[in-house]
């Protein structure tokens, strides 16, 4: 006997309700075609079973969604309960913890905006499929009132029926991400209450904030089964400057922090960013979670016992956070380990258009010898992600004596030519093997 649908270890309540009720379906509408096929679609019998029918697959259609809110509410309970369980950091005993479906934060009036955000990026989000809501509203849970939309631009209505915009120059930034609810309606539109933005520049936002948030959804997409415990946050101190134009004088930070938690495997990140515009990588503003225990005051997971604190919060890691195509990237080498008149992937970028030949080094983390026998080199980072690369043009590989696609992949090296802008990577284009040295 053939099965209507298959069950394993992946499947999950979601998708056996939905088989079920697609089966119901199929088999309702199939009774509704054996009876239109006896020639009598038009008589008032035929028109009574019709709407019968119609009104069971109503029916079947209301239960299936009822069901499905039934499995996303068990689903919001549990991690919920996960989150206050060992995502929570230490209050003070002035503070409160507001907590919404999916996230929890405690305010700060002052500065009119989250003192911190703590939120679970699930592996639910790798069947997501929930769309932003941009429902931006107040949080009725802050007694204060929290930030609104005053606080980020003034908007008048005109004659003919239209808004006018004037912005205060800054995005209405996530802490806790929409996107890392996509699995849930609920929690998606809930991460657009204002206690969860700050104000950030267009520039900062979205390019390294946004790199940052899909560097750890990648974690998860690469992860089956896996849950990462984030906290979120701006660093306050008083001489912040103010949004003077906001209806409630709000705080602009200038730094904001994200720590992540793998408690399966014991592993902890953090990455402290200032709020402006960086041509700088993910892996410049790593660091420990102690220093930013130590920055804030902050005790963010009171419940690890010492020898879990003292393996999650000290390491300076971010290559046990690589994944998929990142797996096999590199950190950037520091310049003051390089040779003399040497410079790193990151100081590339300044060298564009210099007259004179400079040597970057770094690691080659992966290759490709294109079908017109172009040899295209990646340091550091790996396409589409590259930081910078090198070419070898065809006429130019009998220059070489061994194969650059091959031997060179994993050392680290130094190529030394011009600096130019491709596509907005800086590259060098090496004549020769002299061109380029291995770092023994």
């Amino acid at each position: 006997m053939i099965s209507l649908f298959t069950v394993n270890k992946t499947t999950t309540k979601s998708d056996i309700i939905h088989s079920f009720f697609y089966i119901m379906k199929q088999i309702v509408l199939f009774i509704l075609l054996v009876s239109f096929s006896f020639g009598e679609i038009f008589s008032q019998a035929n028109q009574d079973s019709l709407n019968k029918i119609l009104a069971e697959i109503e029916q079947i259609d209301t239960r299936r969604d009822s069901l499905l809110d039934l499995v996303e509410t068990i689903k919001l309970n549990n991690l919920k309960s996960n989150l206050l369980d060992k995502g929570i950091p230490e209050l003070l005993e002035s503070e409160k913890l507001v907590c919404h479906s999916a996230y929890c934060l405690v305010y700060n009036e002052e500065h009119e905006m989250a003192k911190w955000v703590a939120h679970i990026l699930s592996h639910e989000i790798v069947n997501g499929n929930v769309s932003r809501t941009n429902d931006f509203r107040e949080d009725s849970l802050i007694l204060t009132g929290s930030s609104q939309e005053a606080d980020y631009f003034l908007k008048e209505k005109q004659e003919d029926g239209n808004y006018k915009y004037e912005g205060f120059g800054y995005d209405r930034g996530h802490l806790a991400p929409s996107a890392d609810f996509r699995w849930s309606g609920k929690a998606l539109s809930e991460s657009y209450y204002y206690s969860n933005m700050t104000p950030q520049l267009p520039d900062f936002n979205r390019e390294i904030w946004a790199d940052l948030e899909s560097f750890l959804r990648a974690y998860i997409y690469n992860n089956p089964n896996k849950d990462i415990y984030i906290v979120t946050a701006p660093v306050l101190k008083d001489d912040l400057p103010k949004q003077n134009r906001s209806v409630n004088n709000m705080s602009i930070p200038e730094w904001h922090y994200k720590i992540a938690v793998d408690f399966e495997n014991e592993q902890g990140i953090a990455f402290l960013i200032p709020q402006k515009k960086t041509y700088d990588i993910l892996e410049t503003y790593v660091v420990s979670i102690d220093s930013i225990e130590a920055l804030t005051g902050i005790n963010f997971y009171p419940n690890l016992t010492q020898e879990q604190e003292n393996k999650i919060e000290s390491t300076v890691d971010i290559s046990t956070w690589r994944s998929g195509k990142a797996k096999n990237d590199a950190t950037p080498m520091n310049p003051d380990d390089l040779p003399r008149n040497s410079y790193s992937t990151l100081q590339a970028r300044q060298f564009y258009d210099y007259p004179k030949d400079v040597s970057i080094c770094g690691t080659v983390v992966s290759t490709h010898k294109s079908r017109n026998g172009h040899i295209f080199i990646n340091i550091d980072k790996s396409f589409p992600n590259q930081i910078f690369s090198a070419t070898i043009w065809k006429s130019n590989v009998v220059n070489f004596s061994y194969d650059p696609a091959v031997f060179l992949l994993n050392k680290q090296v130094c190529i030394k030519g011009k600096v130019k802008d491709y596509q907005g990577t800086p590259s060098i284009y090496p004549e020769n093997e002299r061109k380029i040295r291995i770092i023994e």
